[in-house]
């Protein structure tokens, strides 16, 4: 599999005004990034989908449904990151239905990312 790159253009900052998905080949973004690393943030496609079909990458929030999307669970988001200490990607969705972490590909939706999307992490906090 051809690794697959999407990037965040932040000129001014992760908190600034301007902020837009930038799409294309892997190569030119990366190209980009390397020429002006702080109005970057590249992320990696992980090679999964989630239960709709859509491609997840690093940064993306996702929801938990559970196996079973009949029963009715609390709102679990987590965060799709890189995991170097196990070299895979994981979530930071920590509890017992989600087997402590990990991605399900079958039972979790892509739900935004962490540059347009932080109050749903900020929601699951309060």
């Amino acid at each position: 599999m051809v690794p697959k790159f999407r990037a965040w253009h932040m000129p001014f900052g992760p908190k600034g005004p301007m902020q837009e998905m930038v799409h294309g080949r892997a190569g030119s973004i990366l190209t980009q990034a390397e020429m002006t690393p702080d109005d970057y943030i590249v992320e990696q496609y992980t090679g999964l989908k989630d239960a709709n079909g859509n491609m997840i990458y690093e940064n993306d929030i996702i929801k938990y449904f559970g196996a079973n999307k009949r029963v009715k669970i609390k709102t679990t988001y987590g965060i799709v990151f890189f995991d170097s200490e196990h070299g895979c990607f994981n979530s930071r969705i920590q509890n017992e239905e989600h087997n402590k972490g990990g991605i399900s590909p079958l039972d979790d939706l892509i739900v935004g990312n962490v540059h347009a999307n932080p109050e749903l992490l900020e929601a699951q906090h309060e």
